[in-house]
């Protein structure tokens, strides 16, 4: 603040004596007050606390043009150039020159009111005239070859400063037009951009583009006086011929730059741009970025394509085109109430260039760019797509070459035509047609894979693209295609044939088969199509790729729309053929009956197609899969994986149960309650030897869901048999209660493309890459608090269930375990006693014949009085028999 009091004080003196003194005198009192000031702006940390600062900002920057113009006064370029060089840099003792400019570029960056002040001294065209030198005039070079020292850099960013504050104002660049040098400066960098001095063609070019923002009516007509822009495109013509590419862009955006700023103001610079070839320029130029390595002059080459993007928009009159709106289309889309925004296109030129570009070169990056400026002035304005669409047909002639393009750009293509759809609500049926040829064609299976994916996504959108694709003719076509396939991988079964499909081609066939699902979903008339193709045979075959299944399982489950037996024989069938391995065939299948089962009409389906037997036989197929320890190829499959299928199996057969009295009644009837009792005890888990078990003393007595509780926690120390017991009998026990098949205790698989089919010999291996993980029921609740829950009002729905659980009940029991063993029967006794307390219950227990189970199934139990389950059962059988008792049982 000291300082400041003693520089105003200075400076006061200096404005009471400056008018009496010679030029000379006023000159060396000005120049001894800039070290104080630059000396208490360094103190101040950069704020200015001088009253009368427009004074001294008008008095220092009249000084600093003065000595310009005499370093300037008749000499030669070079000359001229080393004498401004000599003034403006720092020496080891700050110069006159110096002190200058720096008080200058401190003082243009306080407030608008001193920027003006500093205008009106003449400063922007005195250093306009330096500019035109530092860029036209290249330094000598020195011995040593030097660069650009620290301080010449510092002093460029001064100027450079200096000049961007002062031109970005109008009065500025009216001020400028005093000196000539303009229109010189910007034909400069037209012609004589390989021959300047390389560490100002940026500078020059940032201040250039500083200037075109801030172009108003009188530069624009003194520039359009002098055919600047004429001669401009003349000498680029002559440089595109030589220069490099990215030397080449960085000159034509500077020109550009111009015409595309001055617009708002006026079009006569356009005009001239235009009537002198100006897009011929830009064509030739943009063709000749082909090949550049990424990120080379790439600022450059997306500045002019993203000032022609703009050009679209500079036009006097609106375009008027009469497009012929082709039907059907999506039912919100309306054209007539499509709103202008006023971002239309109005002038065409600088399109046509963009598309001959796309059209003649395949360079990734310049297709890609010019891409994305379609897709800017389509979000400008939705009007743009048809104004372009109904004249220039862009997207519709691209379609023809798109094979031709890298895969990038195919794939940006392909979302800019989906986001017609999804973006425009606009269904555009002749580029939909040509996209379909390319299909039909398929030149290029990833480009063939990229545009049926576009359709996929179309597809999945409306149910309309349902009817225009099979009216269209592609529903056929990929029928056909996908029959071809199906008799190679039917000939090709069990062998590895080189014919087989890998990478993209496989790709294309999982997108071919998700395209028939997407359009058969909902479509019962898309359906039928494929039925009457007599497709349903080769589709099935498609089941056996692990990549295919999912989209082929989809297709069958809409053909149960119209045939429920046709599907059910299809799965039925894959299920009870699958081999011993096949688990995750075998799962998936049986994920997709879960589905279909979800309609009860389904039921009557299943059971006449042998569905409960079928099911059941998946079961009696895994025959000691889950000893403990492990054996034979079981032994690599992991015991999760057995468990799944385990589970949905028990699923499926309990959906197909749910409020079906012909098929609960069927199942009972048919004895397939003690046929699961059966297969269920021989996995492996439970016991199945013919000695008696040993009586022991129970130190502690846990509940069964308890015991279920441990089961979900993985450090429990419970031996694997005994987990996987406990999740049978809780299966079992979800399906007494009739919620089985609600139930999800197990993470989703989801196959990625291009990896090995799991089945078959592959599928031990495969497993430990893709463990199964349980989850628990619930999720928030404990399973014994789960439990709880329902017992206050459990209803019994399949009574055979529990029927199941007690022919279990003796072979829950290992040799080495039999204190854990005889625990865990205990809880179970407990458990089913606890499902037969209300009358109903009993009543329902009775007439599936529960009695007579205990009597066969536990006669140990009741012929021995200290058998830990004698007293138990006995509860059970005296609750039961006071309902009902048949007398050979009472026997």
């Amino acid at each position: 603040t000291l300082l400041w009091q003693t520089l105003g004080q200075q400076f006061v003196e200096y404005e009471q004596v400056a008018p009496f003194l010679i030029p000379e005198e006023q000159q060396r009192r000005l120049l001894e007050l800039l070290p104080l000031f630059l000396k208490a702006w360094e103190q101040s940390a950069g704020v200015i606390m001088l009253p009368n600062i427009q004074l001294l900002a008008s008095e220092v920057s009249k000084l600093l043009t003065k000595e310009i113009k005499r370093n300037l006064n008749g000499k030669p370029a070079e000359e001229a150039r080393l004498a401004l060089e000599q003034l403006l840099q720092q020496k080891e003792e700050a110069g006159d020159g110096y002190l200058l400019l720096k008080s200058v570029y401190l003082l243009s960056q306080t407030d608008l009111r001193t920027m003006w002040t500093i205008i009106g001294s003449g400063l922007p065209a005195a250093l306009m005239q330096c500019l035109y030198l530092f860029f036209t005039v290249a330094p000598k070079k020195t011995s040593d070859d030097r660069e650009t020292s620290e301080d010449d850099a510092q002093t460029q960013e001064m100027l450079v400063k200096i000049m961007l504050n002062m031109y970005k104002e109008e009065q500025g660049v009216e001020e400028l037009l005093t000196a000539d040098k303009l229109q010189s400066l910007i034909i400069a960098t037209s012609s004589l951009w390989d021959q300047c001095s390389r560490s100002w063609k940026v500078p020059t070019g940032r201040v250039l583009r500083t200037i075109s923002k801030a172009q108003t009516k009188t530069s624009i007509v003194y520039l359009q006086a002098v055919d600047c822009i004429k001669i401009a495109i003349q000498n680029l013509f002559t440089l595109a011929d030589t220069l490099p590419a990215c030397d080449v862009c960085e000159a034509a955006s500077i020109v550009l730059c111009f015409v595309k700023d001055s617009y708002p103001v006026s079009s006569a610079l356009l005009a001239e741009f235009e009537n002198n070839d100006g897009y011929q320029l830009m064509l030739k130029i943009l063709l000749r970025c082909e090949g550049l390595q990424q990120n080379e002059g790439d600022p450059y080459l997306d500045e002019i394509l993203d000032m022609l993007t703009c050009l679209t928009t500079c036009g006097k009159t609106e375009l008027k085109v009469s497009g012929n709106i082709v039907h059907p289309q999506l039912p919100h889309f309306d054209f007539e109430q499509t709103q202008s925004s006023g971002m239309t296109v109005k002038n065409l030129q600088p399109f046509q260039v963009l598309q001959s570009i796309f059209q003649r070169s395949n360079d990734q990056h310049l297709c890609g760019r010019i891409l994305a400026a379609i897709g800017t002035i389509w979000a400008w304005d939705r009007v743009n797509f048809f104004l372009l669409e109904w004249t220039l047909q862009p997207i519709n002639q691209f379609t023809d070459i798109i094979h031709f393009k890298p895969q990038p750009v195919q794939v940006q293509f392909f979302r800019l035509v989906e986001s017609i759809v999804l973006d425009l609500s606009y269904v555009p049926h002749e580029i939909l047609k040509k996209v379909q040829y390319l299909i039909k064609e398929n030149l290029v299976p990833f480009c063939t894979l990229t545009a049926l994916q576009c359709l996929l996504s179309m597809t999945q959108k409306d149910l309309l693209f349902s009817d225009i694709f099979r009216d269209s003719g592609l529903l056929g076509l990929l029928l056909a295609l996908l029959r071809k396939e199906a008799k190679i991988l039917r000939k090709s079964a069990g062998t590895q044939l080189p014919g087989l499909k890998e990478g993209t081609e496989k790709e294309l066939i999982v997108v071919m088969l998700k395209m028939v699902a997407a359009l058969t979903a909902r479509s019962v008339r898309n359906t039928v199509v494929l039925k009457d193709y007599g497709m349903v045979p080769y589709i099935k075959i498609f089941l056996d790729d692990e990549c295919y299944r999912s989209a082929t399982l989809s297709i069958l489950e809409q053909l149960s729309a119209i045939n429920y037996e046709e599907y059910m024989s299809i799965i039925i069938g894959a299920l009870c053929s699958s081999t011993q391995w096949e688990l995750h065939l075998k799962v998936d299948l049986l994920k997709s009956l879960l589905r279909i089962l979800e309609s009860p009409k389904s039921h009557s389906a299943f059971r006449t197609c042998s569905g409960f037997n079928g099911l059941l036989s998946l079961l009696s197929d895994m025959e000691g899969a889950l000893q403990d320890p492990p054996s034979g190829q079981w032994e690599a499959v992991g015991q999760n994986c057995i468990l799944e299928l385990v589970f949905y199996t028990l699923q499926g057969i309990t959906a197909a149960l749910h409020l079906d009295p012909v098929n609960s009644n069927f199942f009972q009837r048919n004895g397939l309650f003690e046929k699961m009792a059966e297969d269920l005890g021989s996995l492996g888990c439970f016991w199945t030897e013919g000695k008696r078990q040993i009586p022991v003393s129970l130190e502690k007595k846990r509940t069964f869901a308890e015991f279920l509780d441990a089961a979900f926690c993985t450090s429990e120390p419970f031996p694997g048999w005994l987990k996987n017991c406990i999740w049978i009998l809780n299966f079992l026990d979800r399906m007494v209660k009739g919620t089985l098949h609600q139930e999800s205790y197990f993470k989703e698989r989801k196959p990625e493309m291009g990896e090995e089919s799991r089945d078959g010999q592959e599928a031990p291996q495969a497993q430990e890459e893709h463990p199964i993980a349980f989850n628990r029921p619930g999720n928030k609740l404990s399973a014994s608090a789960y439990m709880l829950l329902e017992m206050r009002d459990c209803t019994i729905v399949h009574a055979g269930a529990v029927c199941v659980m007690v022919r279990l009940l003796p072979k829950l029991y290992k040799e080495g375990h039999a204190q854990l063993s005889q625990e865990i029967q205990c809880a179970l006794v407990d458990h089913i006693q606890s499902l037969v307390k209300s009358e109903k219950s009993r009543q329902v227990m009775c007439e599936s014949g529960l009695l007579s189970t205990i009597i066969t199934s536990c006669q140990d139990a009741f012929c021995s009085d200290s058998h830990p389950l004698h007293l138990p059962l006995t509860r059970v059988f005296e609750k039961l028999s006071s309902q009902a008792v048949e007398p050979h049982v009472l026997r």
